[in-house]
């Protein structure tokens, strides 16, 4: 009975332009609204919980990592589901799971350093191919003067 309501035309004589509403038209716009917020918040939430494991996953003795708890250690020993790390100067070892780990330091100084060993490299070539340009320029002003003479 309620589907029959929103079919009816509009009392009045205005039709069902003025004051029904087709449901097609409400489908297609949850079916959009559903779509956006799939692509605003739950892909990106998920694309960042894949990065997250698959740093978990790649863990390796001796890396620096820290949990979310904000404790910062050396990783010792890793098992499946958890690992060992050491803290403070006194070296205490601690038995965390793998779901606590929030960075892996030791990866993000690694990627830092690659960075910025990208950014020099950049910049020597820059400045390699401008001292070219440079020398090149010179040579034609070299010949061009000998030719005036």
């Amino acid at each position: 009975m309620n589907s029959m309501f929103l079919m009816m035309p509009a009392a009045g004589g205005e039709g069902a332009a003025a004051g029904g509403s087709n449901p097609m038209v409400m489908i297609v716009m949850m079916a959009v609204l559903f779509g956006a917020m799939y692509f605003f918040t739950i892909r990106p939430q998920k694309k960042k919980q894949k990065e997250e494991q698959q740093m978990r996953d790649s863990l390796q003795i001796g890396d620096e990592i820290t949990t979310i708890g904000g404790i910062v250690g050396r990783v010792v020993t890793i098992k499946d589901d958890s690992i060992v790390i050491e803290t403070g100067a006194d070296r205490n070892k601690m038995k965390i799971m793998r779901w606590a780990i929030q960075a892996n330091n030791t990866a993000a100084e690694k990627a830092e350093a690659e960075r910025a060993a990208a950014k020099e490299a950049q910049e020597a070539e820059r400045n390699a191919r401008i001292e070219e340009e440079g020398k090149k320029h010179a040579k034609k002003k070299k010949k061009s003067k000998k030719e005036e003479e």
